[in-house]
C-alpha cells in the first residue's frame, strides 16, 4: 500500500515551510497541487525537481483514479494546496476519503494555516472557535447560515474574497450587532495587515473591499448573564442611588451587568428614588 501525505505549505512567506515538508516533497513520486504554477515557485526556491500535477475542484474525480493507481503500486504521493493546509476550503477531501477507504496510509505534515494565524493574532478568545470558511453565495442560504451563527458563543473564523469583504462585514454587523472583530489581510506577506474594531467600524474601513487574501475573525455571542434576584437588584439600586448615581446612568450600568432590560431597570430606579 502507498502513502498519501497531506502537506501544509507557506501562505505567503516561503521561509515558513517546514524541513519535514521539504523532505516529503523531495521524496514523493507524485506531487499534487491545486495550482502547479504557485507550487513550482516553492519547489524551485528549495531546489526540488518534482514536476507537480494539478488536482483542483474541476478534475479531482478523474485525478483521484490516477492517484489511487499510484498508491496501489506502493508509491508516496504528496498533496498540497495553493497555500496553507490542504482540504481547509481547498480540494482534496474526495481523494483523502478514497485513499483511506482503499487501505492506504494518509499522513498529515502540519504547518502554516491562515485561519490559525489570524485567530491567534486577532486578540479574540482562541480556546474555542468555529471555522466557518466561506458563507453560501445564495441569499437565502446565506441568511439562514448567519442566523444559525448569531447565537454561537465561540469565536468565528471566516474566509471571504477581498472584493466582497466590505459587504460581508455589513451583513455580519446587521446579523450579530456591534461585536469585536479582526480583518487579517495578506498574512506573512510584505503588506500584512491586521485591523481590529467593531464590525461596523471595519465595514466602513473596508467598504470598497480590500487587497490580497482575507481572513475574518469575529467575537462570539455574549453569554447571557445569570438572572439577579429582585430583592438583590433592588438593594443594588438603593445603594447606587444613595451614592448619587442617576437613575438613567444606573439603568444603563445594570443592564450591561445583568442583561435585564434597561427600561425595566430605569422604572425600578425611579420607583426606588421616589420612596
Amino acid at each position: 500500500m502507498g502513502t498519501l501525505y497531506v502537506v501544509a505549505t507557506p501562505i505567503g512567506n516561503l521561509e515558513d515551510v517546514t524541513q519535514r515538508a521539504l523532505a516529503v516533497l523531495r521524496e514523493a513520486a507524485l506531487v499534487l497541487a491545486e495550482d502547479t504554477r504557485r507550487t513550482r515557485v516553492l519547489l524551485d526556491r528549495y531546489g526540488i525537481p518534482a514536476r507537480p500535477v494539478s488536482l483542483h475542484a474541476h478534475n479531482e474525480t478523474a485525478r483521484t483514479q490516477q492517484v489511487l493507481a499510484a498508491l496501489a503500486e506502493g508509491r508516496a504521493v504528496a498533496l498540497v494546496s495553493d497555500a496553507g493546509t490542504p482540504l481547509v476550503s481547498d480540494p482534496g477531501e474526495r481523494l483523502v476519503a478514497r485513499a483511506i477507504a482503499d487501505g492506504h496510509s494518509v499522513v498529515p505534515v502540519p504547518g502554516p494555516s491562515a485561519l490559525l494565524a489570524a485567530l491567534v493574532a486577532s486578540g479574540l478568545p482562541a480556546g474555542a472557535f468555529t471555522f466557518v470558511g466561506f458563507l453560501p453565495r445564495k441569499a437565502g442560504e446565506r441568511a439562514r447560515r448567519l442566523a444559525e451563527l448569531a447565537g454561537r458563543p465561540e469565536t468565528l473564523v471566516l474566509y471571504e474574497s477581498p472584493r466582497r469583504v466590505g459587504a460581508l462585514l455589513r451583513e455580519l454587523a446587521a446579523a450579530f450587532g456591534e461585536r469585536q472583530a479582526c480583518v487579517a489581510r495578506e498574512l506573512t506577506k510584505l503588506h500584512e495587515e491586521l485591523v481590529r474594531g467593531t464590525l461596523g467600524e471595519l465595514a466602513e474601513r473596508f467598504a470598497e473591499g480590500a487587497r490580497g487574501e482575507v481572513t475574518l475573525v469575529v467575537a462570539g455571542a455574549p453569554l447571557a448573564a445569570e438572572p439577579v434576584a429582585e430583592d438583590a437588584l433592588r438593594e443594588r439600586v438603593r445603594v447606587a442611588l444613595a451614592a448619587g448615581v442617576s437613575a438613567r446612568d444606573l439603568a444603563t450600568q445594570l443592564a450591561r451587568e445583568t442583561g435585564a432590560p434597561r427600561r425595566t431597570l430605569y422604572a425600578l430606579a425611579l420607583e426606588e428614588s421616589g420612596r
